[in-house]
This record gives C-alpha cells, structure tokens and sequence, in this order.
C-alpha cells in the first residue's frame, strides 16, 4: 500500500459562525481552538510524512491565499487545486482524483472539524487504507454519543477487513429516530471523511455520474498545470453540476465501507457547539476576549475588542467581531445563518 495522500477540502459560506466566521474568512481560516486555525490542525494531524504524503489542498480562489499562508507554517509542502467555484465535494474530490495516480490512497479531510485524538484519527486512517487498497469507499463512522439531528448516520453491516460494509446511510433524523439510532448501538455518525484509492473513486464517479465526470476531467484537463498549484479551466468548471459525495457515490455504490473511530470529534457546526468544546468541567460559562459574566451559567462571550458585561442571562452567546454584533440563546443558534444573510442584503 502506498503512502496516504492526505486530500484537504477548504470552503464554507461563513454563515454557521457568523460574525466571527463570514464569506471573506470561512470557520477553517480562523483559530477558534487554541492559536492554530482549524486548517492548521487539519494538516498538522497528517504531517507524518512516514504515513501521509505531501497534502493537496481544495480551495475556492477567494481563499487561496489564507489556506497558503497557512500552510506554510504546518505543511510547506502542500500541493493547491484551485476551484474557480464551489461545486460542492464530489466535484473537488474529482479534481483531486484526477491530479493523483490511480493506486495513491485518498483521505479525504473537510478543513473545518476539530478532533482530540490525533492518534485515533491516524490508526483509522491506516485502517481505512487498508480497505480503500482493496477497492472499498470508505467512510469514518464516528462514535455516535447522542441523538444528534444535524448529522448523518451510517449503519454498520458485516465484517470486512478493519471495517465493516455500510448497509445503510440515513440523513439527518428526525430527534425519535436518532434515539432509536443510539438505543440500536448499530449506528455511527458519518464524519464527512473519506478514504478511496484513486483510480477506484474515477470509475465510480464516471458510472453514477458521467456527466459531471466528464465535465470535470475536461475543466481539469483544460487547465492551468504549475509545479504545486492547478487551476481548472473556469468556464467549464462553471459547467459541473454540484453535488456531495454521499449522494453522488456513497448511498449509489456497492463497495461503501466503514471504520469505527471514536477520537473526540466535532464539525464545530453552530455557536452551542463551539460553546461545549471550549467549556471546561470546572466552568459555568465561556469568555473568549475582554469582558464578564454575572449571575448567569451556560453563557459565552467571544468578543474582538470592545468590553461584554452580561448579567443574568442563562445560555446566551455573544458574539462581537468588528461591527457586527450577535446575541442569541444557545438554542436558538441553528439560525444565526439567517442573521448572516440580512446581513448582506
């Protein structure tokens, strides 16, 4: 088996974490966890070049420069493909794909997750090598831990290798069928993280979606090629049809696979959730920047400059970033992107 080729996916509108995360400056550019961006961290867990080879970077030409900058502390190595425009995952894996031989192992990594674990994380990406080699497309099924409803699940089926057969995906249940989910024990969060051998992943792409197959090779093939930055032909990049990778290969193929990890993982997908990972067993509430909480438990301020004083506000989060200004409940957070949209209109 050849070494991993660690495959970053940078984008993101900027709405989920708005006004700290925005359209010029998504969630993976800015350091939310500790001083390295969530970027950072991403490359740095697959910095063991015995394991992983050099990265390549998917990223939308508006945020070249902060994923190279970034880079270039952690993996000054990394290799770019530069989308003119989003098209969602199964056309940036394409890319990807496409700039690789055909028996290099994917790992598929979304820039923006955070994951304790750095060594859970890399005893399942060997693992899933190891079946992605075998022709398998395979998916980290994350330690489910409660009903979440905001993330997709996968049910394991029979053993096979290190992992198991999916037998089924299922899509952000209803808050009843994720109980159901999590009473079964037979169930997994689909992570977003994928491991596939090259070649394999073109065939698949090329049988449950020629179209955008052939779209994309062609804007690949008709692009700008330098020694570590490709840059698809625009116009027909344009053209893809967008889709994820679940539904464009994961819920159609035959060969879809799972490995079992647990290793502290969050999408760090809304406030509430950034919330509970800074929050530490000997706090009642979370401050990031200047200010203060009174009287009030289950709070956060995260605040760029000016002076918060919040008293008696239970499970509240505000949010101070330039001139914006968010104040909401924590459970509530879900709609902070419609905020983000007023916003610019």
């Amino acid at each position: 088996m050849s070494n991993i080729v660690p495959v970053v996916l940078c984008g993101g509108s900027g709405t989920r974490l708005w006004p700290k995360s925005q359209a010029a400056k998504p969630k993976p550019f800015i350091p939310l966890l500790g001083d390295k961006t969530l970027f950072q961290s991403t490359l740095e867990r697959c910095s063991d070049r015995d394991v992983f080879t050099r990265p390549v970077v998917v990223v939308g030409d508006k945020h070249l420069q902060f994923a190279q900058q970034q880079a270039s502390e952690i993996a000054p190595d990394a290799n770019f493909i530069v989308e003119p425009v989003g098209r969602n995952t199964a056309p940036a894996i394409a890319l990807a794909a496409l700039a690789l031989d055909a028996d290099d192992i994917m790992l598929v990594c979304p820039s923006d997750h955070h994951i304790v674990d750095a060594p859970a994380f890399e005893a399942a990406a060997r693992a899933a090598a190891g079946l992605a080699a075998e022709d398998w497309l395979v998916s980290f099924g994350i330690q489910a831990t409660a009903p979440e409803t905001g993330y997709g699940y996968i049910r394991r089926g029979e053993a096979v290798g290190d992992g198991f057969r999916v037998e089924r995906f299922v899509e952000k249940p209803d808050l009843q069928t994720a109980l159901q989910f999590i009473a079964d024990g037979g169930y997994a969060w689909n992570g977003g993280i994928f491991a596939f051998r090259a070649g394999r992943f073109r065939e698949e792409l090329a049988r449950h979606r020629p179209d955008m197959a052939a779209r994309t090779k062609q804007a690949f093939d008709r692009g700008q090629h330098a020694d570590t930055t490709i840059r698809p032909d625009d116009a027909l990049f344009a053209a893809v049809e967008g889709e994820s990778v679940d539904y464009a290969i994961m819920e159609n193929t035959d060969r879809a696979a799972m490995v079992d990890v647990s290793m502290g993982w969050s999408d760090i997908g809304n406030w509430d959730a950034l919330f509970q990972k800074r929050l530490s067993p000997s706090q009642e509430n979370v401050i990031a920047g200047p200010g203060e909480i009174i009287g009030a438990r289950g709070s956060m301020i995260d605040s760029d400059g000016p002076h918060v004083t919040l008293v008696g506000a239970d499970d509240i989060v505000v949010v101070v970033n330039g001139d914006d200004v968010l104040v909401a409940a924590r459970s509530a957070v879900q709609r902070v992107g419609e905020a983000s949209r007023c916003k610019k209109q």
